[in-house]
């Protein structure tokens, strides 16, 4: 019965392929990350970080417009002149927007986010030279220890892969409800319930909004929480749910630096409507979250992690934060034009590392040895 099964579905995904014209050898080739067209005679793709211009040709703009329609009924969504913006996904879980005239003034647009059909782990990060060793562990480790992480980055940092990773980090026994505008993380843990918010019908109802995906999510007895990224008022209830227990919670925020992470999750606070003075937004934020990472994209295409920031509470009025490691470039490469650096703990003992420690989580020996355990090491004596 599941040959079977596997086979239809195989056919069903030859068919939607085949379904989806000029796109269909973009789409299969692993080597690209993006997919952009401009028109019908424009297509654009991103490979190692560079944008080139393809060879690729629809027919006319209407041939275009039914390879749109078709992406999207696919995944009950719709767009026409009424709703002329659309996120959605293709099924291998590529994330997709498109645009459409009037709104589109040069005919429609699409842009395909590729996802890996393997998904990347955390080794391959650290071959990528995205991370270290030492700073991957750190972050594991501090998954294991229910830490609450924000992914903080631009567009095209490589967030999402990120998340994805941290998530690999959770224990298989947790119960994970994952929460996303359109779906595209790619969890291996059994346990896992998978949420996608909903755009409104045709009347304009029956819209089903990320917050209230979050607010459901805490009747569903979750272990962990993670939400694909925060861009509105469910912010609010994120941090709710962090300082009411639900603590290991993972979600990503657009920005630039962690200062600005700060800033902008103070914003999409304010856009669930309630006013609260900032100070009190400035304290939900500082006793909830523990982590933010930091990404950035390179002038030479790669992403990598710029720094691991520990928030460590409120000075006045103003959150206080630590970093605990730091990417420090250091120019590129002669030859290759790559960017080279070194990411390094900065040698500030975190916080939470008293938390790891009371739950016996290992750290790697470099670490271990740069912030020892203080109940095991045997004070000095002062000198008579």
């Amino acid at each position: 019965m599941s040959v079977v099964t596997s086979t239809k579905s195989a056919e069903e995904m030859s068919r939607y392929l085949d379904a989806l014209g000029p796109l269909r050898p973009l789409v299969e080739d692993d080597s690209l990350t993006e997919i952009m067209v401009n028109g019908p005679d424009m297509v654009y793709v991103e490979r190692a970080g560079k944008i080139l211009l393809t060879d690729v040709r629809f027919d006319d703009e209407n041939h275009l417009l039914r390879v749109i329609d078709l992406i999207v009924a696919a995944v009950g969504r719709r767009i026409d002149h009424r709703t002329p913006l659309c996120d959605a996904r293709l099924l291998d879980g590529s994330r997709v927007n498109a645009v459409i005239p009037p709104i589109s003034l040069d005919g429609p647009t699409l842009t395909v986010r590729k996802f890996s059909k393997d998904p990347y782990q955390v080794s391959d990060l650290i071959a990528f030279g995205t991370l270290t060793e030492e700073a991957a562990a750190f972050v594991r480790a501090c998954v294991l220890a229910r830490a609450n992480i924000l992914i903080s980055g631009g567009t095209g940092t490589g967030k999402t892969t990120l998340l994805n990773v941290c998530s690999s980090f959770i224990p298989v026994d947790e119960r994970i409800v994952t929460i996303e505008d359109a779906a595209e993380l790619q969890l291996h843990q059994e346990h896992v319930c998978r949420l996608e918010a909903r755009p409104p019908d045709l009347n304009g109802d029956g819209r089903i909004a990320i917050r209230d995906l979050v607010i459901n999510s805490l009747r569903m007895r979750p272990d962990r929480i993670v939400v694909g990224e925060c861009r509105g008022g469910e912010a609010l209830d994120m941090l709710q749910a962090m300082n009411t227990g639900h603590d290991g919670s993972l979600t990503t925020i657009h920005a630039n630096n962690p200062r600005d992470c700060l800033s902008r999750l103070e914003t999409l606070v304010l856009m669930a409507g309630m006013d609260l003075p900032a100070k009190a937004i400035r304290q939900q934020v500082s006793s909830a979250l523990d982590l933010i990472v930091q990404l950035s994209r390179m002038k030479d295409g790669s992403r990598k992690i710029t720094s691991v920031t520990e928030i460590i509470g409120m000075e006045g009025d103003t959150i206080t934060m630590q970093d605990i490691f730091v990417y420090k470039p250091k120019g590129a490469d002669p030859v290759t034009g790559k960017i080279v650096g070194d990411f390094e703990p900065t040698g500030i003992r975190p916080q939470i590392i008293s938390r790891l420690f009371d739950m016996g989580i290992p750290l790697p020996e470099k670490l271990a040895q740069l912030f020892p355990d203080r109940r095991t090491t045997p004070m000095a004596l002062p000198r008579r």
